[in-house]
């Protein structure tokens, strides 16, 4: 790489080696060039930005203080880790994030040795640390895990079934709470630095551990006193009771964002003979870039943007957003019934859920990055009588599917999921699709379960789950714009169970091909049906709304009438396809000759791409549709049938 004037000490970086050659007073300077590196990077690419930013001088202090790749550094979800792949080799590859064959905007195993825990969804960094840390301890070989943790992660309860268990690991483990938005820390300052300085020293530990022994031969009410003095003592002047009780040694609040303030403590923690250590560090999310300071979500995620202005690049415009006729249809419900509600977990604005909030403040819920809690607190209020709306992306409902079978399933609660982000969702990659929704929901008794083909069939499928109160019902939608068809000015209440036809007939006489979609794959099955029908292939194409229960009426008579029946779904196996399938097996359909294809996403985890792209490769899309009907029917060149076998 040549030189950049700009970035004379990040140009000398290759890797942390290098990065520990720098003496501690030209750390700042290089955080700068880091900084000013991301956000030229991201302005081409978009992604995350503002967890990024306000990461990078603790990201620097990570890797100048510990010794990675033999120290596991663990990034808690992974997206504020792009300063961390700059300085571990892929400064190179950096403007390739989130792009096809790129780097994955979050870490990834297989992608570098840096990255030891592939981590995209939230809270699980202190539970991966934790077993790092036991295995070097079991094993005997050195080497410390370190979770970085962002606050809004500890709303889960599996970061705080981790630390309950973190004692196993002794001083291998530390923990890294990065304080970015909570405030739950007093303002940071020098009086705080200090103390944080000299409880995190050696010669304190070394003390502390001193009295530990000599109070442990006291008699018991004065063991405990003895206790107590030394925890309420910190207590007081720095906070932390709460870790300590779950076996953390607490250190801090710490400047996140002041090496000086930094290193010191974070080498006495990597030298500390007991642990496990909690280190309180408080930065601010955007830091450094002053449109993402200024902005309400500090530029969380963007688009690409233009670096002098911050302006980002604004779509082209066209149909609404499926999310946001999701949250239109859902106001327009609760506005007719005071007992809809909507839940959220952490994700109110890419939910649609902020706007529901605007409108109805007291019926929103959002309740943190916990998916399991959302799901029975949804079902505790359908049981008194409420009408609560889940709304969680599909890849985080996944978290929650205990919930959904114990707590709402088996219990026939009627409680409304709203699965956003269904299907292959483009630069977020196999962590983020939702692949399995169909799969791991229709499997479920009690559980209805739809797919909106388009917006206006959105729009049908809140109102038909608003009003149903015999069980549980889910519909799924997927990322993006809709297509264009017009919204309903009344919406219709759908009959459970049954689809419809949008091309051709159920019965035809000399029909050949009947294609059944479910979902947003309509568009493409409909240009699927116009190619065959220029061949001559007579095709009929129905939207089967349901995958459970199944019209089972409708694609009899369209299994009687058509000698070929593809089902089309954004699902992996096990969902629609399978369904169908064993509904021909109980009823002897398949004993008639007659031919059966599934068309789903692939048995595989696909890699970042655009969404038609990410289709196509999935063989979803009108010619792959063609194609798996002209084989099914041994059509050859000329438009004639070959010998069946």
């Amino acid at each position: 790489m040549n030189a950049n004037p700009a970035t004379p000490l990040l140009d000398t970086v290759h890797s942390p080696a290098d990065l520990k050659q720098l003496a501690p007073a030209q750390l700042p300077q290089l955080a700068q060039e880091l900084r000013n590196e991301m956000i030229s990077a991201v302005g081409q690419t978009g992604g995350h930005l503002g967890s990024g930013l306000g990461v990078v001088e603790l990201t620097v202090a990570l890797h100048y203080v510990f010794a990675t790749p033999r120290d596991r550094l663990i990034w808690d979800v992974g997206h504020q880790a792009y300063p961390h792949k700059i300085l571990t080799g892929r400064r190179d590859r950096i403007r390739t994030l989130r792009q096809p064959g790129g780097l994955s905007g979050f870490t990834k195993r297989s992608e570098s040795e840096y990255d030891p825990f592939g981590a995209a969804h939230s809270s699980t960094s202190i539970s991966a640390a934790l077993g790092f840390a036991v295995a070097n301890k079991l094993a005997d070989k050195p080497g410390k895990a370190i979770a970085v943790i962002g606050d809004g992660a500890m709303s889960a309860g599996m970061a705080y079934e981790a630390m309950n268990n973190a004692e196993q690991a002794g001083n291998r483990l530390v923990v890294i709470l990065n304080d970015n938005d909570m405030s739950i820390a007093p303002p940071v300052g020098s009086l705080s630095a200090y103390l944080a300085k000299l409880v995190s020293s050696r010669e304190f530990l070394g003390l502390r551990g001193l009295a530990r022994r000599i109070a442990r031969k006291l008699p018991g009410p004065l063991h405990r006193a003895a206790h107590k003095t030394d925890e309420f003592a910190r207590g007081m002047a720095m906070g932390g009771t709460l870790f300590e009780e779950l076996g953390f040694y607490y250190v801090g609040p710490v400047d996140g964002h002041n090496l000086d303030q930094l290193i010191p403590v974070l080498e006495n923690v990597r030298d500390a003979p007991e642990g496990p250590i909690l280190v309180h560090v408080v930065t601010q999310k955007g830091k450094g870039y002053a449109p993402a300071e200024a902005a309400d979500d500090k530029y969380h995620g963007v688009q690409k943007f233009d670096v002098i202005t911050g302006e980002q690049k604004k779509s082209s415009g066209g149909p609404p957003s499926y999310t946001g006729v999701f949250a239109d249809a859902l106001i327009a419900e609760a506005t007719r019934d005071s007992t809809i509600c909507a839940i959220t977990a952490a994700m109110p604005s890419g939910t649609g859920l902020d706007r529901f909030e605007a409108a109805f403040p007291e019926r929103a819920f959002d309740v943190g990055i916990a998916e399991q809690h959302a799901v029975t607190f949804a079902a505790g209020l359908a049981a008194q009588g409420m009408r609560p709306f889940c709304a969680i992306y599909s890849t985080f409902l996944q978290r929650a599917f205990d919930q959904v079978v114990h707590d709402v399933a088996i219990q026939n609660l009627p409680v409304r999921f709203a699965i956003d982000r269904a299907g292959l969702v483009g630069a977020d990659g196999a962590t983020h699709a939702g692949s399995f929704d169909i799969t791991y929901l229709a499997t479920l008794p009690n559980l209805v379960v739809m797919a909106a083909a388009d917006e206006a069939e959105l729009v049908h499928m809140v109102h038909t789950a608003a009003l149903h109160d015999s069980g549980p019902i889910a519909f799924r939608y997927p990322r993006g714009n809709g297509v264009g068809v017009p919204l309903p000015q009344v919406p219709e209440r759908l009959a459970i169970g049954k689809g419809r036809i949008v091309r051709g007939q159920e019965n035809m006489g000399g029909a050949k091909v009947a294609l059944l979609s479910l979902g947003t794959r309509l568009a493409e099955a409909l240009k699927a049906a116009d190619q065959l029908e220029a061949r001559g292939l007579s095709t009929t194409v129905a939207d089967l709304r349901f995958v459970k229960p199944l019209d089972s009426e409708l694609i009899r008579r369209l299994m009687a009438s058509h000698e070929v029946v593809v089902t089309i779904e954004e699902g992996a196996i096990g969902g629609l396809g399978a369904h169908v399938l064993t509904m021909a097996s109980d009823e002897g359909l398949l004993d008639a000759g007659l031919k059966i294809r599934t068309m789903r996403l692939p048995d595989i985890f696909q890699d970042q791409d655009n969404p038609d792209a990410q289709y196509d490769i999935a063989g979803l899309n009108a010619p792959q549709i063609v194609e798996t009907v002209l084989k099914a029917l041994r059509w050859n060149d000329t438009g004639l049938g070959e010998a069946r076998a």
